[in-house]
């Protein structure tokens, strides 16, 4: 990546997968969200006549991820922002916490062509899930994947793909392997795990805290992974982590020296846009820094989406990415967490 020092303006093509906050409103405030420290923006839907604004700027558009901090299913606009990126054969994929997952929408997400459904739960156990969202929905959200899947199976169609997702941290652990099982149970093929993220440049809140975060050299956590590894080969589930690397491999802190956020391809290939506009250099970094200002890199909602990508503090950020006293965002991602 270090290549990408010396990209002329011309030579960096505008992102052809883009991270678009339709909502940053939630139901839920989970112990290792942001949202649970409180919000960096005021809560926001984004419409659908400024997502063909912001689309339409990019011709080559490839994915559209449509979620950030918050929920999707609360931004009514939904179904109108995922007909129109389909019907410019978009890959369309987003996250959900399930609760709302009812069949009305399961019926909907069918109908305007999803093409993958990423379900957060991080547990396996109503008592696990309470821990970790401050909330009794396990056995709501348990139902209502249990009824897409079947839903999907009855009506003999493959999208949208669904996955359950697990935020590891030494609280919630010991459930990885049963949270496997759970998948295979309720019909759904693809599990991942992803690593608890936290500040390395302030307070903490919640779970986010480094005495919670998993590492390569806690043996009881590497046990659990392989031990959930294989349970998914015996059920025949894919057992991935965040960033597509082997789960064992995503807990494995490299030696800063090594400065491994110069692989990240992030700041040269995507650009994640917050309900209000503001562009970040990825759905990360506003959960691993507190200097919040530094990442933004402008606004959509004042100036073109190429003068962003192209401006001066966009360029000046995958400069200082591609050193080794990178953006602090990337110190607490790269470093820590799975690229």
């Amino acid at each position: 990546m270090s290549d990408y020092l010396t990209i002329e303006r011309e030579k960096l093509n505008l992102p052809k997968s883009l991270y678009l906050e339709i909502t940053n409103r939630c139901n839920l405030r989970c112990r290792g969200c942001i949202q649970y420290r409180g919000m960096w923006e005021p809560e926001r839907n984004m419409s659908l006549q400024e997502i063909v604004m912001i689309t339409d700027q990019v011709p080559e558009l490839e994915r559209a991820v449509l979620h950030g901090i918050g929920e999707p299913l609360l931004n009514k606009e939904l179904p109108a922002i995922i007909r129109h990126l389909k019907d410019r054969n978009v890959i369309v994929n987003f996250n959900s916490n399930g609760v709302l997952l009812n069949e009305e929408w399961q019926q909907i997400l069918i109908e305007t062509g999803l093409d993958e459904l990423h379900i957060s739960l991080d547990a396996a156990s109503a008592d696990g899930y309470t821990a970790v969202r401050g909330i009794d929905k396990f056995d709501l959200i348990i139902s209502n994947l249990t009824s897409f899947s079947e839903s999907l199976k009855r009506k003999q169609v493959s999208n949208p793909r669904l996955s359950l997702w697990f935020l590891g941290s030494r609280g919630n652990m010991s459930e990885l392997p049963a949270f496997v099982r759970l998948a295979a149970k309720v019909g759904v093929k693809e599990v991942y795990l992803q690593r608890l993220v936290y500040f390395l440049d302030g307070e903490r809140y919640g779970l986010a805290r480094p005495d919670e975060t998993l590492n390569s050299t806690d043996p009881a956590a590497l046990r659990l992974i392989r031990e959930s590894q294989a349970i998914a080969d015996r059920l025949g589930l894919r057992f991935s982590a965040s960033g597509l690397r082997e789960p064992v491999l995503s807990i494995q802190g490299e030696p800063t020296s090594l400065s491994p956020w110069k692989r990240c391809s992030r700041p040269f290939s995507l650009m994640y846009v917050t309900a209000n506009g503001n562009v970040l250099p990825c759905c990360i970094s506003p959960f691993s820094t507190t200097d919040y200002d530094y990442i933004v890199l402008g606004n959509v909602f004042e100036s073109s989406l190429a003068d962003v990508w192209f401006g001066d503090k966009y360029q000046l950020f995958r400069k200082q990415h591609q050193t080794t006293l990178p953006p602090k965002c990337c110190r607490g991602c790269g470093g820590h967490w799975s690229l």
